[in-house]
């Protein structure tokens, strides 16, 4: 009875024995290839992990500031006319159903200095506003130092000033005094930045009616600021302009403060999408790498697969080993990478005050990318050492 002799199939923990003992030989070579692939992994997912945590943080942000919240200013007259506001705009926008607040601010004609001593060309770059006593609440703004304006304070020459005006000028507390053109005004408080509205950071607000008292104001507002229910935003946006200029809403231009911020994550998009190319970049270089490392271990290796070969190594076999230490020396610099990435994302979300975010899909994907790398990398130098022939192996030729 005749019996036909079948090569022994490699288990797959033999496999990956196997495939381990060429990276433990060669280690500083292995640690070097595997860096590559782990600077482009690193890089994807620390861009995508900042990248997400910005965003979180952004919306968190708009989330806290409300994005209900619209403005309307007079727009450019294409006749080159002044285009102003009607007095009544505020009480006209009120009449508007989902409306829940609405206040307005005014530019004054003052110049403000520090103290009457400094002259009056030499200005610290602040504008004066006239806001009305609603337009913290209606804003969501805080006062840093001392208080806001009250209803008997908008009447006297007090001010409020915003966070970087108070920085230009020099106030550091509430009580100290500021010029505005030729009257000495006492600053009764300083505003917390306010993201929604920066621009009042740095203008000294004051009153309407003192700004019609001392400066000469007039009483048109410059700017209506309106909030509403936010499933309604957008219908008073649509008919905001004509009620405040009714058959002429052209000369009104109405903007939602929230779209800065939202086009702000757009064009932070459009960054991660080139750190990512830059990324996928290193990776390929890393890839190269493992490949050039591979076929020089078969080169390095003759001797050992034609040994292999002549004691019954089947070419499958070989295949499979060198395949194995390809993909294994991926996963290596894969893993390392997602690693660093991450912990990068985190201290870095620590520092600017984010919470860290972490896609799981970024570290799935990083890793399937780097074991596909792994494939390709070792295909070729797997094929050509199965194909050695085991006496030419031997031979070292």
């Amino acid at each position: 009875m005749k019996n036909d002799l079948k090569p022994a199939r490699l288990a797959p923990r033999d496999i990956l024995r196997v495939g381990a003992v060429g990276l433990r030989a060669r280690r500083a070579r292995v640690v070097l290839s595997a860096l590559g692939i782990a600077i482009g992994i690193a890089t994807m997912v620390a861009v995508v992990g900042l990248s997400e945590s910005s965003r979180a943080d952004l919306m968190d942000r708009l989330d806290r500031l409300g994005t209900n919240l619209l403005t309307a200013e007079a727009a450019e007259d294409p006749m080159g006319g002044e285009v102003e506001l009607p007095k009544n705009a505020v009480a006209m926008v009120e009449r508007i159903g989902p409306v829940r607040q609405v206040t307005a601010t005014a530019d004054v004609d003052a110049r403000i200095r520090r103290s009457d001593v400094v002259p009056e060309e030499r200005s610290a770059g602040v504008i004066a506003q006239a806001a009305r006593i609603d337009l913290l609440s209606t804003l969501g703004g805080e006062v840093e130092k001392g208080t806001w304006l009250t209803p008997a304070g908008e009447r006297l020459p007090t001010t409020v000033l915003g966070a970087r005006a108070a920085d230009r000028l020099g106030v550091t507390r509430a009580g100290q005094t500021i010029m505005m053109n030729d009257t000495r005004v006492v600053v009764v408080g300083i505003l917390a930045p306010l993201e929604l509205v920066p621009t009042l950071d740095r203008v000294a607000l004051v009153g309407f009616p003192a700004a019609e008292r001392y400066f000469g104001f007039d009483g048109h507002p410059t700017t209506v600021f309106e909030r509403s229910t936010d499933a309604s935003v957008e219908d008073v946006r649509a008919v905001l302009a004509r009620t405040i200029s009714p058959g002429n809403e052209a000369v009104v231009k109405v903007s939602r403060p929230s779209d800065a911020l939202a086009a702000k994550a757009a064009t932070d998009e459009g960054l991660t999408n080139l750190m990512l190319g830059l990324g996928a970049v290193a990776l390929l270089v890393g890839g190269v790498g493992v490949a050039n490392t591979m076929v020089i271990s078969v080169l390095e290796r003759r001797q050992e697969i034609g040994l292999r070969r002549s004691l019954g190594a089947t070419r499958q076999a070989i295949r499979l080993q060198f395949l194995t230490e390809s993909l294994l020396l991926s996963a290596l610099g894969g893993v390392t990478g997602a690693l660093l990435g991450a912990a990068a994302t985190y201290g870095f979300a620590q520092v600017q005050g984010w919470t860290a975010v972490v896609p799981p899909w970024s570290l799935a994907g990083g890793l399937a990318a780097t074991l596909l790398l792994g494939v390709v990398a070792g295909l070729y130098p797997a094929i050509r050492a199965a194909r050695l022939h085991p006496t030419v192996a031997l031979n070292g030729t």
